[in-house]
């Protein structure tokens, strides 16, 4: 009995003593901070120590970006709170990133009452991180992720040409510049990583997504897309200013199969490495610090779940060191709807395995908690991912300043950015044929007409948030400020693709009582935003209205002619006898066959953003002298598809019906001047040459050089684009010019699939287009 009550005493003792070392050795660690936590550490030691101290499911969690819009609730004009939503996404999925938290559009159901304005974005953005970081147990702070293609796509931002037409501005100083805008108004709301550029190339011109892109070329789109990665970097601008750019889609999204958004893209290794893939590498080079995968497979292969695309190409040969985030649902698709994988759970497996770190949607990435724990995948894989992430989040100071100054958010479309995309507006304008009407008299009679003439939403292009009255000028507003309402007669005429509530005779009683018409066609991206709660693939605005929407994501076109009835209000307008001027506001390169040969002048704006219609004005009334140059050829007809100015040997021959030359070409577009080149001279790999204005205005030119491989061991392009600059040259002035070609531009992919340059002739070729070639020469390597 006594050895009992001494052992009991023992063991009571022993309990006690280890007890008393468990919770001395818990005080103790309390007591230090953790590595992760030491600001004076680099941000991959406080990463390898942070993934020490996580769980599997708090890992997994970091790798998870679900839809952001559902993580607020707005109780009243100045009042936000967190919703049960975001409660579970914490507590429960331990997340780490939200995409497109202050989106607004039908699709979000967020309109400009339910949605948050600038200032209060970003208080909403501190009580959601307030929340992530103080009520968690390790308190890693979350990320926000926003669209940001022509400017954040969020209420009372500054609203930019979206890429096409910024393409069609062929200027860098323009894209660094809107770069660091966008930067700016993303930070100042809490966001810190932009969704795009997108840097597609557009060959496909029934494809709905073209207005997104910079065109047909990958030299300008690498060339204008790192231009633009650069403004937003913080690579380049610092962290605490820049934003993680997320450029998409990976790759060779902009060439499905029949022009069906997420179809397949047939495209062989060479044409991929030589074009498709510079432009991604770089944005790289530039800051890019994350990856969007697409939605289409190449050669079976989904871009989801290629790691070849992911790891070799991405990781091995550029050294990439950002994350991979996959398009929205695009894992789910690979077992949805691309039939790779037998579940979700599988599919998720084939991502991360690819190289895929964060699973837009979050609906599958869940899942590799029970593959870990199956022996399916190897934690290793989660690790790598969240390093990946997390690593990021360090750089960016958000464990040591994640709280942002709403008061900042007033900054946001201030002046200088209102004046910056208005400048924009007006360098991507292209006048593609002028007869001499161009430029208007201020005091001339003007009927404005068409169905984009007054439709602010038309000329705004998709991926745009509900804009307050007042914030966008359009082509008839622009037009009465310029030269007054009693010099100006407005009638719509037609809808984009309504046929039932047009009044064609009271826009030629308009143009009839005026001395010049101004017909603004095209077509339109605008989701309804008119009926609030609209699905957003919605066509149907009511029982008795069409929607004018025909491009932008989903809205792929089997014929590219302007819809409804505006080729019908164009020719009676024409009929009217009195000088007719067409503007396209346009997403696609819609037919501009009848308009080329019956108006007096011919132009596209493309989508031209909230100063589309100030910047019309300006250029149609001579204050502002034309200079855009087309990202994408301009095809006759869609049987002459696809048309894009650089195809390889040998040249097609002439169809039946037409010539299989574009009715426009990449590159084409006029001024109110006229500029001579002359005196080509090559030195080494130095071309250089003079432009002279012998215009009677001062005018921008764009000079572009472009070379012919004459004899290679793999078929070559018949042209390729190799160099441009947009230079102001004075009536009577000249500018010598120079460009430099390196080793890229001289390079090919042999027979061998090895990337070098090969000796022989280079025909050298400068003008003012791909069809306008002035001057040219032979450069021998």
């Amino acid at each position: 009995m006594q050895r009992h009550e001494s052992r009991t005493n023992d063991m009571r003792i022993n309990t006690i003593a280890a007890t008393i070392a468990i919770c001395a050795i818990v005080i103790s660690c309390g007591s230090e901070t953790p590595a992760y936590k030491n600001a004076s550490l680099s941000p991959e030691k406080r990463t390898e120590d942070l993934i020490r101290r996580m769980t599997l499911e708090e890992k997994v969690g970091q790798l998870l970006c679900p839809l952001g819009w559902p993580m607020y609730d707005k109780k009243d004009s100045s009042t936000v709170t967190i919703s049960e939503v975001y409660r579970k996404f914490i507590q429960e999925s331990h997340g780490g990133m939200l995409w497109a938290t202050f989106r607004a559009d039908p699709w979000t159901q967020k309109t400009l009452e339910t949605g948050l304005n600038p200032v209060l974005a970003a208080e909403t953005y501190n009580t959601l991180q307030h929340y992530a970081i103080d009520s968690t147990r390790l308190g890693i702070p979350v990320i926000l992720a926003e669209e940001g293609p022509h400017g954040h796509m969020a209420i009372g931002t500054t609203v930019f040409p979206t890429d096409i037409g910024l393409g069609a501005t062929w200027s860098t100083e323009t894209m660094t510049e809107i770069g660091k805008a966008i930067a700016a108004e993303l930070r100042a709301q809490g966001a810190h990583i932009s969704y795009g550029p997108v840097i597609d190339l557009a060959r496909e011109p029934r494809w709905s997504r073209v207005e997104e892109t910079f065109g047909e070329d990958g030299h300008l789109t690498a060339t204008l897309a790192a231009a633009e990665t650069e403004g937003l970097s913080p690579l380049k601008n610092g962290w605490d200013k820049g934003v993680i750019v997320t450029p998409k889609h990976f790759i060779a999204y902009g060439i499905p199969e029949g022009g069906h958004n997420g179809n397949p893209s047939f495209i062989g290794q060479r044409d991929l490495h030589e074009n498709f893939l510079p432009a991604f590498e770089a944005v790289i080079n530039a800051g890019a610090l994350s990856i969007m995968t697409s939605y289409n497979a190449i050669d079976g292969i989904p871009s989801t779940a290629n790691p070849d695309m992911l790891r070799h190409v991405l990781r091995d040969e550029w050294s990439f060191q950002g994350f991979v985030v996959s398009d929205l649902q695009s894992i789910d698709a690979l077992y949805t709807t691309q039939k790779i994988a037998a579940s979700a759970q599988e599919a998720a497996e084939i991502a991360l395995t690819a190289g895929v770190n964060v699973d837009l949607g979050a609906n599958c990435y869940p899942l590799l908690i029970q593959s870990v724990k199956e022996g399916r995948i190897s934690e290793d894989l989660i690790n790598e991912a969240v390093r990946n992430v997390l690593l990021l989040k360090f750089h960016l100071g958000l464990f040591d300043h994640p709280y942002i100054n709403p008061g900042e958010a007033r900054n946001v479309r201030n002046d200088d950015h209102i004046a910056l995309a208005a400048d924009a507006a007006r360098k991507s304008a292209v006048l593609l044929t002028n007869n001499g009407i161009l430029p208007l008299r201020k005091d001339l009679k003007v009927a404005v007409v068409g169905p984009n003439a007054d439709n602010q939403y038309n000329q705004l292009g998709d991926y745009t948030a509900p804009q307050p009255d007042g914030n966008i000028i359009t082509p008839l507003e622009g037009i009465i400020a310029k030269i007054g309402q009693a010099n100006v007669r407005y009638a719509k005429g037609c809808a984009i693709r309504d046929t039932k509530n047009a009044n064609i005779a009271e826009a030629v009683r308009a143009a009839q009582a005026s001395d010049v018409i101004i017909a603004v066609v095209g077509g339109s991206s605008a989701r309804d935003f008119k009926t609030k709660y609209i699905n957003t693939g919605a066509a149907v605005v009511d029982e008795t209205s069409v929607s004018d929407m025909e491009a932008g994501e989903g809205f792929d076109r089997a014929s590219l002619d302007l819809l409804g009835l505006q080729n019908d209000l164009l020719k009676a307008l024409k009929n009217a006898g009195k000088p007719l001027i067409v503007v396209y506001i346009e997403g696609r390169p819609l037919d501009k066959v009848w308009a080329s040969e019956n108006a007096d002048a011919l132009l596209t704006l493309f989508y031209p953003g909230q100063e589309g219609g100030t910047a019309l004005a300006d250029i149609l009334f001579g204050d502002y002298n034309p200079a855009g140059r087309l990202p994408i050829s301009v095809p006759r007809s869609v049987g002459q598809l696809p048309v894009y100015y650089n195809k390889r040997f040998p040249r097609g021959h002439d169809y039946v019906e037409m010539s299989a030359d574009p009715l426009f070409s990449f590159g084409h577009g006029l001024s109110y001047t006229t500029f001579d080149y002359a005196n080509i001279d090559i030195h080494g790999r130095n071309v250089s040459f003079d432009i002279t204005n012998t215009g009677s205005l001062d005018g921008e030119e764009v000079p572009q050089l472009y070379i012919t491989d004459l004899k290679a061991s793999t078929v070559r392009p018949m042209k390729q684009l190799r160099g441009f600059t947009r230079i102001m040259i004075p009536a009577g002035e000249t500018r010598h010019i120079t460009f430099t070609l390196s080793d890229d531009d001289l390079s090919l992919y042999d027979t061998s699939m090895r990337k070098t340059i090969e000796p022989g002739d280079f025909l050298i070729g400068v003008g003012a287009s791909s069809g306008d070639i002035r001057l040219k020469a032979t450069l021998t390597i």
